[in-house]
C-alpha cells in the first residue's frame, strides 16, 4: 500500500477484524502495534484475550501500549502502524473522564483531536473498531452512551480514511475503496 494510507477495519466481537487487520500488511515488515487495551491481572478472561493478541504478533513487530492519549503516537512513525482498537480507547477515555453519567458529546474534544491526527498522520494506518450500531439499543444508559459515541467516532473516521472495511464472520466487505468511492453508490 501506499504510504499515508489509513484504513478502517470495522467489525463486532469476534468478527475476525483484528486478524483481518494484522492480514493487511506483510508479516515481516517492521511494523508498530498500538494496543490499548489496558491490562488487568484481576480479570483472567480479559488477560487471555490481551495474550492471544499477542501470541498472533510476529516477534519482530514493535508493540506500544496506549490507552489514552493516542493522537499523540500516530503520526510520528514512517512505517505501518496498527492500532487495536478503538473500542477499548473509547472506553478508557470516557473513564478518564468520569463520563459514563455525562451528556453525550463530554469525550467529543478527545474525539476531534484523535480525527485530527488521523486525517493528518503521514504514516501507513490500519485502524481497529468495533461495529456496535447493528445490535440492539443497549438497556443501560452507559451501554448506549457507548453506542452512540462509538457511532460518531467511527462515521468522523471513515470520512478521513482511504479505505473502509468491514468485517463479518471473518469476511471483508468493502465499504469505501482506496479511491475514495463508495461501491454501488451513484457517482
Amino acid at each position: 500500500m501506499t504510504p499515508a494510507h489509513r484504513t478502517l477495519v470495522l467489525g463486532g466481537v469476534r468478527s475476525g477484524k483484528s486478524a483481518y487487520a494484522e492480514g493487511l500488511v506483510d508479516s515481516s515488515d517492521a511494523v508498530r502495534y498500538v494496543a490499548t487495551g489496558r491490562r488487568d491481572p484481576s480479570d483472567a478472561d480479559w488477560e487471555a484475550r490481551i495474550d492471544i493478541h499477542r501470541r498472533r504478533r510476529p516477534s519482530h513487530w514493535t508493540t506500544v501500549e496506549v490507552s489514552t492519549d493516542l493522537h499523540a503516537v500516530l503520526g510520528d512513525h514512517l512505517g505501518t502502524t496498527i492500532v487495536d482498537d478503538l473500542g477499548t480507547w473509547l472506553t478508557h477515555t470516557i473513564d478518564d473522564h468520569r463520563a459514563w453519567d455525562s451528556p453525550r458529546g463530554t469525550v467529543a474534544p478527545d474525539v476531534a483531536t484523535l480525527v485530527d491526527a488521523v486525517s493528518r498522520s503521514r504514516e501507513h494506518l490500519v485502524i481497529v473498531s468495533p461495529e456496535v450500531g447493528m445490535s440492539v439499543v443497549p438497556d443501560t444508559r452507559s451501554g448506549r452512551l457507548f453506542q452512540d459515541e462509538i457511532g460518531s467516532l467511527n462515521s468522523a473516521l471513515a470520512a478521513v480514511c482511504d479505505t473502509v472495511v468491514l468485517v463479518v464472520a471473518g469476511l471483508p466487505l468493502t465499504l469505501k475503496t482506496s479511491d475514495g468511492q463508495v461501491p454501488g453508490k451513484a457517482r
